[in-house]
């Protein structure tokens, strides 16, 4: 498992701060930046009962990974983590309302799932990332989980062909074996949307890949968001350690 005492004294030198949210002033920080992103930015319908913020039934069982912009204070990047134990209290993990995790069962014990990721718009050069990546490899070290699962979208304002290609970019190199498979329960019809061009996978996928996550099938069309979303999971035993230490550090 990746050891971040190193890439924790970088982080200290470095303009941003990662930390878990402490109280509910701290969760509304994040659920404000989700909204401006998610809402204000990608257009998604978000069902909220506090106007200018993202909040729905999973944020009271999770912890929240926030960074900071240490001049303004600022939370600018944002992910929440659903530990085992709280999808049993809720009842499910969040990507179970878009794929059937059937096949992942054995895994859910030690398996923790991510979501909700966003960075504010003026400051995504990658370093945001690499701390919530930081703050998320410290996590993992600290609770023993084994797995990290949860879902990566891909715009859809093309209406889909992109999404298509990036899924067969990744699925060709980094497709889990077939006991991981998931099954979409709002499939995108891929065949039908890949023209064939190559395709950039985006950051966060290509970010992901490297670390050494894999793609647990086709992906699931969710239309709140517009986007297809691929579930992807990560054994920690498969972590690439020296592209780790060297994106994190």
């Amino acid at each position: 498992m990746l050891d971040v005492r190193n890439a924790g004294q970088a982080g200290r030198a470095s303009r941003y701060h990662v930390s878990l949210a402490v109280d509910d002033c701290e969760i509304r920080e994040a659920q404000r930046l989700r909204y401006k992103v998610f809402a204000e930015e990608m257009g998604a319908r978000l069902s909220t009962v506090v106007p200018g913020h993202d909040i729905d039934l999973y944020d009271p069982y999770c912890d929240h990974l926030l960074v900071r912009d240490r001049a303004s204070s600022e939370v600018v990047g944002t992910y929440r983590i659903l530990t085992p134990e709280s999808a049993r209290r809720v009842g499910s993990y969040y990507s179970e309302q878009e794929f059937d995790l059937t096949r992942l069962h054995c895994l859910r014990p030690r398996m923790a799932e991510l979501g909700r990721s966003c960075v504010h718009p003026d400051h995504r050069s990658g370093a945001v990332i690499a701390r919530l990546w930081l703050g998320l490899a410290d996590y993992m070290t600290r609770y023993g989980y084994e797995y990290l699962v949860g879902c990566a979208s891909i715009g859809m304002a093309d209406g889909g062909h992109y999404a298509a290609r990036v899924h067969r970019e990744v699925a060709s190199a980094h497709l889990a074996p077939v006991e991981w498979h998931v099954t979409p329960r709002f499939r995108l019809p891929v065949e039908s949307l890949d023209d064939g061009a190559a395709a950039e996978l985006p950051p966060l996928i290509k970010g992901y890949t490297r670390l050494g996550a894999l793609v647990c099938g086709e992906p699931a069309w969710d239309p709140d968001f517009n986007t297809a979303d691929l579930l992807m999971l990560l054994p920690l035993a498969r972590l690439n350690q020296s592209y780790a230490r060297r994106f994190l550090g």
